[in-house]
């Protein structure tokens, strides 16, 4: 079994910034990806950010240039900068490990969170207001 804690988010104007912080315990030798995901009301989990352990990063189209994912493997920690926040970014972040490598690739996002060989945090939750 795999726990993850997410830390660091909270509530920002628009245009300011956070940076959350994801901590794996357990098992977690061979978590081949960790990712980021997040929820706003009324709607569907969508992916944010994925790493891989060999560091290859992946990044929503709509969000590059204002998210970065970083991962520290020593550590078990992975983390997601996010800059020039807007109110749509509002929205509960989770992370996401898994084994298999191929949720790192876009594609599979969509049915990440319905895979029950997926570990997941309880979330962090962003507010950005206007």
């Amino acid at each position: 079994q795999v726990q993850l804690v997410e830390s660091g988010g909270g509530s920002v104007q628009s245009g300011g910034s956070l940076r959350l912080s994801c901590a794996a315990s357990g098992d977690t030798d061979s978590l081949n990806c960790m990712a980021w995901f997040r929820q706003a009301p009324g709607k569907e989990r969508e992916g944010v950010a994925t790493i891989a352990r060999d560091g290859t990063a992946t990044v929503a189209y709509s969000l590059k240039g204002r998210f970065t994912i970083s991962r520290d493997n020593a550590e078990n920690i992975m983390s997601l900068q996010m800059v020039s926040l807007a109110p749509d970014d509002t929205g509960m972040y989770y992370c996401m490990a898994a084994r298999d490598r191929k949720w790192c690739y876009r594609a599979w996002w969509p049915w990440a969170a319905g895979h029950e060989s997926n570990y997941w945090g309880q979330g962090t939750q962003v507010t950005v207001s206007s």
